[in-house]
């Protein structure tokens, strides 16, 4: 008998927002792996570390994250390898019989790393996947901003995009949420107003946890974004 693989979708950041599902995982794991970049704390880990009952823990660690641009092949080689070490590491605790919750910021299937594990090992073991609340929902309801209604079209971007094409899409969507803002925000905040949607764009840093920060994206005057700061176009805000 081999041990399970679990993903655990632990939400945007509020402890309150970590499921009862995925607390019953945790507290039910044998091992609990999470990413993070080598020198610094896991954000997953960090949101349910007073849940974790003694299990013996299993960090995972990024070699790079912007130090190369990941169009490059030494990129997508590093993280590649990675992957595969990582979801080794994983597989020699499930041989052993032991199950393993893997943790993951929002939900585990949504720009999550915990996918990466899943698609190396899920056809080898018994695999269940734990939803979470996703960050731009948690942004959405921080900032109180209803985003679609009845027949609009949502888009998610990542803000990684060429301005081009985050202008194109911009322009072609109801509504939008931006992720991963970080030093792309002066690009997405030209792309909105080419768009035409800057006046109704949202700027959310870290939302849900205790310091965050809203505000219209025109009032976003510094050129940074943390890595937790998403940029939501409402569809929804000229309508009642």
């Amino acid at each position: 008998m081999t041990g399970r693989l679990i993903g655990v979708g632990v939400g945007p950041g509020d402890p309150e927002l970590v499921t009862l599902k995925a607390l019953n995982a945790l507290k039910a794991a044998d091992v609990v792996a999470y990413f993070a970049k080598e020198g610094n704390d896991s954000k997953a880990r960090t949101i349910v570390e007073t849940h974790l009952n003694g299990a013996e823990e299993l960090p995972l660690l990024y070699p790079v994250t912007t130090e190369i641009p990941k169009e490059q092949a030494a990129y997508r080689d590093a993280i590649a390898d990675f992957y595969d070490v990582s979801a080794a590491a994983v597989a020699s605790y499930l041989d052993d019989g032991r199950d393993v919750a893997v943790l993951s910021e929002g939900d585990p299937l949504f720009y999550g790393s915990y996918m990466h594990i899943h698609v190396r090992l899920s056809r080898r073991y018994p695999a269940e996947v734990i939803p979470g609340v996703t960050g731009m929902s948690g942004c959405w309801s921080s900032a109180s901003a209803p985003i679609t209604q009845g027949d609009d079209v949502f888009t998610v971007l990542p803000g990684t995009l060429p301005e081009v094409e985050l202008e194109r899409r911009l322009a072609d969507c109801d509504a939008a949420v931006v992720m991963k803002i970080g030093r792309h925000l002066p690009k997405i905040r030209r792309a909105c107003e080419r768009a035409g949607c800057l006046d109704r764009a949202i700027y959310v840093e870290r939302g849900t946890m205790t310091n965050s920060a809203v505000m219209k994206l025109t009032d976003k005057l510094d050129m940074t974004a943390p890595y937790f700061a998403i940029v939501l176009v409402p569809g929804w805000e000229e309508r009642r």
